[in-house]
């Protein structure tokens, strides 16, 4: 009954994380025995079961009033005072990222089965998923730093192998590599805060370390990580745990494996960057929220990598022409956004910007891979064109899912996006002249230019204008200097994982719309693109129902701090339901400066499709930065990943020509020289040792001769 308050079923939340566990093991050791159909049954059946129990979970929560559950279900180990524990934490905050994780991830495994269909891995492909599915679980229901390690490290181990699924394409294993390797870098810092909260604290506990942050963290102690150089243990603890969320999250400087990930299939594009792999980071600096607000250096810290992340990976969205490709940078924009809010303390409006996100964005990564089937597995969109009456299904999910991206008022990503961008405001306000939360509001303002640019962008020239899909690639869609290789990487598994695109007479195929298991995740994926942000909104970011009319709790109170005077505290003031707020944002200037953005492509790309190629050449240089990605590849393969090679090669050449050459080689070669000379005096004549004996007489008797006679 509402208002009476109970607890969570234990043995509920453990078949939540087991179920897909479960359904990987049975696909991924018995898969030859059960055959695709009973691996895609016991994996889909096992994530069904465990999106239903979270949705159970999520409205006991909510619904009937069911106290948060914290409880250790079992002793990992315990070392003197130290012990370590396998436990869940399920309050709001987690149950929803236990229903988002599990309903993206059912619906992209009913997309799998159409994707998939002729891959030799099928079964494996279904274990890794459902493998995924159990680790991203694992790592929100923890309720102890180690657990959480736990589930960030698998994460990242299952992404290296989905990433790399088609393991014989020389392109992806580089994308493997290239991912695990960065996410390692950001995971040594992430390493170093757990360690910092363990030395600090004594405790791996979530409810010890947060009960006692203030008296810990917030005294003013410090610590001297250069010597004459004290910093707060808050700020050095919530730094490294944020580095963390930069490899995980993607964020400048360590974005570079994610547009990589490509190289995987279009379904694990879709589960990594909508619902798992890329939100951890975001989680856990939101999970983590008591320890972040006890240092304002971090939170800048925080703010300046979003607000970078956001426009600038951005502006790279421009100038890509592999469909998924654009909606990867399309990722590493939106997830810059939601590091803004949590810089500003906004932490519920960076959660639920992830909440909505994950839907649009896997509609859009699905909708892209349907793109990609019905085009016979062409991925670049110069050879695309004119798809809106052969793809009608795919094309106006993508176009929900596009106005749900660009914040399109009354959509879902519009309550989301644009509260980010009015607490970014408000923070700007609060810091007068030129600080990061200036930065950061001018940045996720022109985001919105941005974001509606290449949006609509993708949109025209996949669905749009003449049918190119039997034409050679048309010259005003290409930058006069561009570099093709990366893009001619990038999607080479089309043409290694399957037949030729053209039939017997040298004609492609017409493309056709996908089948239904494609299609019909795509619609349950557009319903709440368009409607979850006006429903939830009011309870979920500013703590009032959808009418305005009842005043309530935060939805997050108790999961995440929310100060009583807080960015969001302030924004609910102004918010009158959410009618009004969606109302009120067509005056709003992130709304005109998105249809800035849609105006511009319309033009450029419908009405005059050839300036694109002269602007292009006209801007070349900065064309190039951008095509080049800033040369942030070149500084960490040429840069980072080179210099230790051309380190290591030095090494080995020390150690072959010095160590080697001269200390162990050289040393026994004086040996030799040595002993071949004294072998000489030993021949075996006695007339040879006769004649040495009266030399060294001789030699004996000029010496005493010269220094005592």
């Amino acid at each position: 009954m509402p208002g009476v308050e109970f607890t969570l079923s234990k043995t509920m939340l453990v078949w939540v994380v087991l179920a897909p566990l479960i359904g990987a093991i049975l696909a991924g050791l018995f898969g030859k025995r059960i055959g695709r159909v009973g691996a895609h049954t016991v994996t889909i059946g096992g994530v069904a079961i465990s999106c239903a129990l979270s949705m159970y979970v999520l409205w006991q929560l909510v619904g009937q009033g069911a106290a948060p559950f914290n409880q250790n279900l079992y002793t990992w180990f315990e070392i003197g005072g130290y012990n370590a524990h396998v436990g869940f934490m399920v309050d709001k905050l987690t149950a929803m990222m236990m229903v988002v994780v599990t309903f993206v991830s059912l619906l992209v495994h009913i997309y799998t089965i159409g994707y998939m269909e002729e891959d030799p891995g099928y079964q494996r492909f279904f274990s890794y998923i459902s493998l995924f599915t159990f680790s991203m679980l694992m790592l929100v229901m923890s309720n102890n730093f180690l657990q959480l390690f736990f589930g960030w490290e698998a994460v990242g181990l299952v992404s290296y192998l989905l990433i790399g699924f088609w393991f014989k394409r020389p392109s992806a294993i580089f994308a493997n590599l290239k991912a695990f390797l960065v996410n390692r870098v950001g995971d040594f810092g992430f390493l170093l805060g757990i360690a910092g909260v363990l030395y600090w604290f004594g405790s791996l506990d979530y409810a010890t370390v947060f009960a006692n942050a203030s008296s810990i963290m917030g005294g003013g102690q410090t610590v001297e990580i250069f010597s004459g150089h004290a910093w707060s243990i808050a700020t050095v603890i919530c730094i490294c745990l944020f580095i963390g969320a930069m490899g995980k999250s993607a964020q400048v400087p360590l974005h570079v494996w994610l547009p990589d990930s490509m190289e995987g299939p279009t379904p694990i594009s879709a589960l990594i960057h909508a619902a798992t792999m890329v939100t951890a980071g975001i989680f856990m600096v939101a999970r983590m929220s008591p320890l972040f607000e006890l240092s304002p250096a971090a939170l800048n810290f925080v703010l300046f990598i979003g607000a970078t992340t956001a426009f600038w990976t951005g502006l790279i969205g421009i100038v890509q022409n592999d469909i998924k490709r654009v909606v990867a940078y399309s990722t590493l924009s939106q997830l810059g956004y939601m590091t803004v809010a949590l810089g500003v303390g906004a932490y519920s409006a960076g959660v639920y910007h992830l909440m909505t996100h994950a839907f649009f964005k896997a509609l859009l990564f699905l909708g892209a891979g349907s793109v990609i089937i019905g085009m016979h597995h062409e991925q670049d969109m110069r050879r695309m064109g004119g798809l809106k009456k052969y793809m009608p299904i795919t094309y106006w999910t993508m176009v929900i899912g596009t106005l749900a991206l660009v914040g399109t008022p009354f959509f879902s990503g519009f309550y989301s996006k644009d509260t980010i961008i009015e607490a970014a405001e408000l923070a700007a306000h609060g810091n007068p002249g030129f600080t990061v939360q200036t930065y950061a509001y001018w940045a996720v303002l022109l985001g919105a230019f941005v974001t509606s640019f290449y949006s609509f962008r993708l949109l025209y020239m996949t669905f749009h204008g003449k049918e190119r899909f039997h034409d050679p690639v048309p010259e005003h869609y290409i930058a006069p200097e561009a570099d093709s290789t990366e893009h001619e990487d990038a999607i080479s598994h089309a043409h290694d994982a399957h037949d030729d695109h053209h039939d017997d007479h040298g004609h492609a195929h017409t493309p056709h719309e996908s089948p239904w298991v494609v299609t019909v995740p795509l619609i349950l994926l557009a319903i709440p693109s368009i409607i979850i942000g006006f429903f939830t909104a009011g309870p979920m970011l500013f703590g009032k129902t959808w009418d305005a009319a009842q005043e309530r709790l935060p939805f997050f109170l108790g999961a995440i701090d929310m100060p009583e005077h807080g960015t969001m505290a302030n924004l609910a003031e102004e918010f009158h339901g959410a009618v009004n707020f969606a109302i009120h944002g067509f005056a709003a200037p992130a709304f005109w400066l998105a249809f800035a953005g849609f105006a511009l492509a319309t033009f450029l790309y419908v009405f005059r499709p050839d300036l694109p190629g002269k602007i292009a050449h006209a801007l070349r240089w900065p064309v190039r930065v951008l095509e080049r990605k800033y040369f942030m590849d070149d500084l960490w393969i040429d840069g980072f990943a080179g210099g230790g090679v051309a380190l290591g090669q030095v090494s080995r050449q020390v150690d072959s020509k010095v160590i080697d050459g001269v200390v162990v080689n050289g040393s026994a070669r004086v040996v030799d020289l040595v002993s071949g000379v004294v072998r000489q005096l030993q021949s075996g004549y006695l007339y040879h040792y006769a004649f040495a004996m009266i030399v060294g007489l001789i030699a004996l008797l000029a010496v005493i001769n010269h220094y005592w006679m």
